[in-house]
């Protein structure tokens, strides 16, 4: 799916601001027509930002259902006879939007992007109502899953998942236009003739454009040269393509929707030197410019070989960390300045990567990552399909996979998060792997029954990147039935806390048991979590449990076994910083394994990791 985009022959205005907002826990509003009407008894509502910590008190905070915002926006006059699009780029977990009274569109998945062709229900030059109900609500037919209680007291929400259900508008909502013919969709692959380690190389580009020709006013779209539209009988559209350098030079260009471009002596995008060429393609009728979209494209291959994790075919070592869309006050909301922030943190501890975890972020975060070389495991919002793992959280399930709990349904709404993670990142070259899930259950038949055909969808819809997940402490290599479905062996591991509490000695013998038995499948392991629970500020000369020390020591331990494994291609500690969790005994304002405290101060790990990682 195309981002919007200010071009030659497209517009695009953000929504973003204060929306009318209010909380329905009686489910009244669809029956009541909420969306016919102005809001009343609705209080103003930041977006992008989750609803849930805006407001003090508990209502708003542990709120189970549906929410509903709304806001007017004029509809820019210049925009007459194109194609006007609505569009979210995230609401978690469920939306459906109304134009004035018409129901536009239905959305299920809380973090990619949703739109639909307005364009028959507004009018250039005058203002329009734009009513939006959000349903924070996980059950097991959702991911991640869940299980709502009705209780005396009103609704609970229990999960699986160790971080907080924040939810709302995270990200922005745009409106923006097109022309009727119009580039509806990118793919771009990239390679290397002959050996990618050579000093001068020539790239490749294989692309694949969509073209849909002409509005239906349905808020459909015909396919390129199928006769469809308010411009059927006109000539079929011509499909011209260049890439630019940084410079803006013309270094290769083609003509048709289909091809392969050759750019000799080309610059590739590197960890760490984030490379970009703009792939510019125009779309032209009858020798007239109809519409132009340019794509950042960064030139680079990815490939498992044996033990060893390859970009641009040298071994990389991914070090980072697994993170969390998660701020005080906005919760998952995107902003800027933070992820700009957090960044820099990255760049200053050596980081070189992360992990998407446990669901897809921001397109600007993903756009930051392209353009600084950051590498990125990119993973979808199945989280919490793990009885074990919940267990241990306080909800009790007896059996994850079956007809009643996670399901053909639930792998269905899975395969449908896929679709769209791999729609919207396809082309970005920071994505270097796919995550399908994180910690399910994955020792038993039904769990490879379930996990089976996405490993093959995945590869369907991308067979240019490697494909895992990541594997729960409870499935070791000698049970694990989805290992042999993984290009790498991504691991969650927490001997020294979870296990051998306190004892580090007991932790690195057993660490360094495990990871021998996982070398033995001959693919790189990537630690995807580690780390220990610490209070900021917590001091003590015996290296106690929670303290400073305590988290420095473990983190060195797992280093020294890390340093003699040979199979090891990375190392994620989790966490980059502290991040809400939902209340609970074994949580005490939320989860503390963070290098860097939830407003992001360092702790003596964040200090210990830059001298590990910068030398």
């Amino acid at each position: 799916m195309l981002r919007p985009q200010d071009s030659a022959t497209r517009e695009r205005r953000s929504l973003d601001g204060l929306w009318r907002f209010r909380a329905d826990a009686a489910a009244r509003g669809r029956a009541e027509r909420w969306f016919a009407h102005p809001l009343v008894d609705a209080i103003d509502m930041p977006v992008p930002a989750s609803f849930n910590d805006v407001v003090p008190g508990r209502e708003l905070h542990d709120h189970v259902g549906e929410v509903w915002y709304q806001r007017a926006v004029r509809v820019p006059r210049g925009w007459a006879g194109e194609r006007v699009v609505l569009r979210f780029d995230a609401a978690t977990h469920r939306a459906t939007v109304w134009v004035g009274e018409t129901e536009v569109m239905s959305h299920e998945g809380g973090y990619t992007p949703f739109e639909a062709d307005v364009t028959a229900y507004v009018t250039p030059g005058e203002e329009v109502r734009i009513t939006a109900v959000v349903d924070n609500t996980l059950t097991w037919e959702t991911v991640p899953p869940g299980i709502v209680v009705d209780t005396p007291h009103g609704r609970r929400q229990k999960y699986m998942h160790d971080f907080f259900n924040y939810a709302g508008l995270h990200r922005t909502v745009w409106l923006y236009s097109t022309p009727a013919t119009h580039v509806a969709d990118v793919t771009v692959v990239t390679g290397v003739d002959g050996d990618p380690t050579a000093t001068a190389v020539t790239g490749t580009v294989t692309y694949e454009v969509e073209v849909a020709r002409g509005a239906t006013g349905d808020g459909n779209v015909g396919s390129e040269g199928d006769g469809r539209g308010d411009d059927a009988g006109a000539s079929d559209p011509t499909v011209d393509v260049e890439l630019r350098d940084a410079d803006g030079a013309v270094v290769a260009e083609g003509r048709g929707a289909v091809g392969t471009l050759s750019v000799p002596d080309v610059r590739l995008w590197q960890p760490g030197e984030g490379y970009r060429y703009d792939f510019v393609v125009s779309v032209s009728a009858d020798g007239v410019l109809v519409d132009r979209y340019t794509e950042k494209v960064g030139v680079r291959t990815v490939e498992v070989r044996g033990t060893d994790f390859l970009i641009n075919g040298r071994p990389f070592y991914f070090r980072g960390f697994g993170m969390h869309e998660d701020h005080v006050t906005r919760g998952k909301g995107h902003d800027d300045t933070a992820m700009v922030h957090d960044f820099e943190l990255l760049r200053w501890t050596g980081a070189n990567s992360f992990r998407t975890s446990h669901y897809p972020y921001a397109e600007e975060v993903m756009d930051y990552a392209d353009a600084h070389g950051v590498v990125v495991i990119d993973e979808t919002a199945a989280v919490g399909m793990n009885g074990a793992v919940a267990a241990v959280l306080g909800t009790r399930v007896d059996k994850v996979f079956s007809p009643e709990t996670v399901s053909e349904r639930t792998r269905e709404v899975h395969a449908q998060a896929v679709r769209e993670l791999v729609a919207r990142d396809k082309n970005r070259p920071s994505v270097v792997l796919w995550s399908i899930a994180n910690e399910p259950e994955s020792h038993t038949e039904e769990s490879e029954e379930y996990f089976r055909p996405l490993f093959a969808l995945t590869r369907e819809l991308d067979p240019h990147r490697p494909v895992g997940f990541v594997n729960v402490m409870y499935s070791p290599a000698d049970v694990c039935r989805l290992a042999g479905y993984s290009d790498v062996v991504m691991i969650n591991r927490y001997y020294g806390w979870y296990a051998d509490s306190g004892d580090l000695a007991a932790a690195e013998s057993a660490l360094a048991d495990e990871l021998a038995q996982w070398s033995e499948h001959g693919k790189p392991i990537l630690m995807t979590e580690y780390g220990a629970d610490t209070i900021a500020g917590l001091h003590d000369l015996t290296g106690a449990m929670w303290s400073e020390e305590y988290q420095a020591e473990l983190l060195e331990m797992y280093h020294r076994v890390f340093d003699r494994t040979p199979a090891m291609a990375g190392e994620h500690v989790w966490n980059f910083a502290d991040f809400a969790t939902s209340r609970g005994i074994v949580r005490v304002d939320g989860n503390k394994k963070g290098v860097f405290t939830r407003d992001r101060r360092p702790k003596a790990a964040a200090h210990l990791l830059r001298r590990r990682w910068r030398g």
